[in-house]
């Protein structure tokens, strides 16, 4: 734990801190906007789903309104047109999803914390913890972790956690406990800690 600290705590001496700083503003500036661009970052979640977060940037950018617009069959082809794992399943659930798009600002409005978090897991098809945690830390809540691949890799390697087979709730809640300790220590948000996480893994910065 100390060693990842100390890198952490290095990073944020550097030009790096400045550009995850900038990227949590944004987070936030894209919580105050319409219900319609929520929506949308809504459904890039739903794409990252066992699927890369990057790639799912380009289709984001790409599909733009017609993740609100496309009917599920156009919506499909293109997903896979711009290289999609799982174009026909992500439609789906995109077109699920669009039953609480005009009251989502609502819902995030009303709900807090963890009932917030079990609202968008029980509703929102194609969509678990991490994509939910993920969806929230992108628009600007910073009190969730999102456990992909690139983190449960540095926990295990690092002995701070015995990486599970595969992660069920009660996994996931007991992983995001040892970050959020970390965090703690670092005098950050997991949001944050997030970032720099993904940068020591990966040297990029994601969303």
């Amino acid at each position: 734990m100390k060693r990842l600290l100390n890198c952490i705590r290095e990073l944020r001496k550097t030009e790096v801190k400045n550009v995850i700083d900038c990227r949590i503003s944004d987070f936030e500036e894209l919580g105050k906007r319409d219900g319609n661009e929520i929506f949308k970052e809504l459904c890039f979640c739903i794409l990252t789903a066992n699927f890369d977060a990057e790639k799912s940037m380009r289709i984001q950018h790409e599909i733009g309104d017609g993740f609100i617009a496309l009917d599920e069959e156009k919506l499909a082809e293109r997903l896979k047109e711009l290289g999609h794992r799982f174009p026909n399943a992500r439609a789906n659930y995109i077109v699920e999803a669009r039953k609480h798009r005009k009251n989502l600002k609502k819902i995030l409005g009303e709900l807090r914390g963890e009932e917030l978090r079990k609202w968008l897991v029980k509703n929102v098809k194609g969509m678990w913890y991490k994509e939910v945690s993920h969806f929230l830390r992108n628009i600007g809540y910073r009190d969730y972790a999102i456990l992909d691949f690139h983190v449960l890799d540095i926990l295990s390697e690092l002995g701070l956690i015995k990486r599970p087979k595969t992660l069920n709730k009660e996994s996931y809640l007991e992983i995001e406990k040892v970050l959020r300790k970390l965090a703690k220590r670092l005098d950050m948000s997991l949001a944050e800690l997030d970032l720099y996480l993904w940068f020591a893994e990966t040297n990029k910065i994601c969303k």
